[in-house]
C-alpha cells in the first residue's frame, strides 16, 4: 500500500484495503461457484431491496480533494458489497435522457422490415437492431445447460470514429460501422449527443474508483484514452405467459467491461443479487443512473470488487419497459492484471492476465453463437 499523502491519489489513511481482510465478500464465492460447476440459474422472485446505496456526485465537481476522497469511501463500499450503486446529481439534462426514451420508443416503434434493414449482423462490429430472443445472456458459464433467449429487442451503437482513426477498418467491437433508421431525422444526432454525455460521465465515475482503491485518481486514464463503449437502447415487453421455463427479458448474468450506466423508465424488474446471494429489486429512483461493474473491474481488483449478477424479469406492470445501458470499458488492448494496491503476499492474483479485448470477445461468442453459428467455434 502506497503511503498516504494529501494528494487525490490516496484514500484516508483508515481505510487499508487489504489489512487481515478476506477480499472474496459472500457474492464473490457464491458468483464463483454459479460459474464455475455448471449451474442453471433459476429464476426466484426477489426479496425486496436490502440497500442498494445512492451515491451523491455533486461533490466530484469541486476541487476539494477530501471531499473526492469521501466519495471514493462510499464508492468503495458499495462495490464491496453489491457491485451496484445509483448516482445522483450527474450534470446530465433529464431533458436530454428523457428524449432518448422517446428515441427508443419512435425506433422500436417502427415495422419490422424497417428494424431489419439495420439488422445488427449487417455491420461488421455487430451493432444495429437486435429481433427479440436473439442473446442468451445467461450463457457465461460454458459448462451449464443452455437458457432460453431473452425476451427483448434492442437497437445499439458503438463510438463513431472517423478514417483516421487508429481502429478505423479494423472492424472492432465497440468501434465504428454504426446503422441508424433512414426515417427518423435528428435520431443520430441526439443520440451522439447523449453517447457524449455519458462517456464523461462514465469516465468520472471511473476516476472515483481509481480513488477507492488508493490509486491515483488519473490512474487508469491510458487505459480509457480510447474506451470501448456500447450504448443500447432495450425494449422488454410484459412476460408472456407463454415464456420458455427460466426465460425472462433477460437471463442472469455479468456484465463483461469496466462499468455500466443504467437509465431505466418508471416500470421496474431489474434484479440484483446481493452480498448474501439475494435476489434483490433494483427500483428506478428519479434524477438517477444505476451503476454496476463489469468482469474487467473485478478482474482488476482481484475479487475485490463485484461483478454482481443481475438480470430483467418485467413481469409486474403489464406494460413495455425501456431502459438504456452505457456500457464503458477500456481500449482493448488494455491489460487486465491484478492492481498494485490490491494484492499482498496473502492474497496473491486470481486471476491470469488477459487483454480487455479477449474477455469481451469471449463472452460476445458466447451470448451470441445462436445467432452466428461460426461464433460458437471463434
Amino acid at each position: 500500500m502506497r503511503a498516504g499523502s494529501e494528494t487525490e491519489g490516496t484514500l484516508r489513511p483508515d481505510v487499508a484495503l487489504f489489512a487481515n481482510l478476506n477480499l472474496f465478500t459472500n457474492a464473490t464465492k457464491i458468483n464463483a461457484r454459479l460459474k464455475g460447476h455448471g449451474f442453471m440459474i433459476i429464476y426466484t422472485p426477489p426479496k425486496a431491496a436490502d440497500h442498494i446505496p445512492v451515491i451523491d456526485l455533486a461533490g466530484t465537481f469541486t476541487a476539494a480533494a477530501e471531499t473526492h476522497r469521501t466519495i471514493a469511501w462510499e464508492l468503495h463500499k458499495a462495490c464491496r458489497e453489491t457491485g451496484f450503486f445509483y448516482i445522483k446529481n450527474h450534470r446530465i439534462s433529464e431533458t436530454l435522457i428523457a428524449r432518448q426514451f422517446d428515441w427508443a420508443s419512435r425506433f422500436f416503434d417502427l415495422p419490422l422490415g424497417q428494424k431489419m434493414a439495420i439488422h445488427m449482423t449487417k455491420s461488421p462490429t455487430m451493432v444495429g437492431y437486435e429481433p427479440i430472443g436473439v442473446q442468451v445472456t445467461d450463457s457465461q458459464d460454458p459448462k451449464a445447460k443452455a437458457s432460453p433467449p431473452d425476451l427483448k429487442e434492442a437497437f445499439f451503437i458503438g463510438t463513431e470514429i472517423g478514417p483516421d482513426h487508429p481502429y478505423a477498418g479494423k472492424a472492432i467491437r465497440g468501434y465504428g460501422y454504426n446503422q441508424w433508421p433512414d426515417n427518423m431525422p435528428g435520431f443520430r444526432e441526439d443520440v451522439l449527443a447523449y453517447h457524449a454525455a455519458i462517456s464523461d460521465l462514465s469516465m468520472r465515475v471511473v476516476r472515483m474508483l481509481a480513488l477507492s482503491l488508493d490509486l491515483p485518481i488519473d490512474y487508469f486514464a491510458p487505459m480509457f484514452d480510447m474506451p470501448n463503449t456500447t450504448l443500447r437502447m432495450l425494449k422488454y415487453p410484459p412476460q408472456p405467459a407463454s415464456a420458455a421455463f427460466n426465460q425472462m427479458g433477460a437471463g442472469a448474468h455479468t456484465d463483461w467491461g469496466g462499468v455500466t450506466l443504467l437509465a431505466q423508465d418508471d416500470v421496474g424488474g431489474l434484479e440484483v443479487r446481493n452480498a448474501a446471494g439475494d435476489w434483490i429489486s433494483a427500483k428506478p429512483i428519479p434524477g438517477t443512473f444505476v451503476v454496476n461493474l463489469g468482469d474487467l473491474t473485478a478482474r482488476w481488483t482481484n475479487g475485490l470488487y463485484n461483478s454482481n449478477l443481475h438480470r430483467v424479469m418485467n413481469n409486474a406492470s403489464g406494460r413495455d419497459r425501456f431502459s438504456i445501458p452505457f456500457f464503458f470499458g477500456p481500449r482493448p488492448s488494455a491489460i487486465i492484471e491484478a492492481l498494485p494496491t490490491c494484492v499482498s503476499h496473502d492474497r496473491p492474483p486470481q486471476f491470469a492476465p488477459c487483454t480487455a479485448q479477449d474477455h469481451v470477445n469471449e463472452m460476445f461468442r458466447r451470448a451470441y453463437a445462436a445467432l452466428k453459428p461460426e461464433l460458437a467455434n471463434a
